[in-house]
């Protein structure tokens, strides 16, 4: 018997595989043709939207979940992205699940901290 994730469940799962670096894990949670925005760029499809996981993921060092809120297909999560080039900033990621894949994510924050600490690592 196959058990399908509620969006809150899969939201759960995407946060903890992408911050344990498990990005085989997070490629079984995306939908083929899903679809990011956020505020350090955009990407089309599941190789686009992991390498752009991958790219933060190197800098990665915490996410510090403050308050998850799904309703339906739905969630969305308020969180501190903990870096190691940049103070914590607070976040708000958005997604929406079809057919038990998440099919669209929007991230917002303020990517100045983030931009200085990739600027001063070159």
């Amino acid at each position: 018997m196959t058990t399908t994730k509620t969006a809150r469940e899969l939201a759960e799962t995407y946060f903890t595989a992408w911050e344990a670096g498990d990005f085989e894990a997070l490629r079984g949670l995306l939908a083929d043709d899903v679809d990011f925005v956020g505020a350090l760029g955009t990407a089309s499809g599941v190789e686009e939207a992991l390498a752009g996981l991958q790219g933060l993921g190197q800098v990665l060092e915490k996410i510090d979940v403050k308050v998850r809120v799904a309703e339906g297909d739905d969630v969305i999560t308020w969180f501190d992205l903990h870096t190691s080039v940049a103070p914590p900033a607070p976040t708000a990621n958005w997604m929406h699940v079809e057919d038990g894949k998440v099919s669209r994510i929007r991230v917002t924050f303020d990517p100045r901290g983030l931009l200085a600490g990739f600027e001063s690592r070159n």
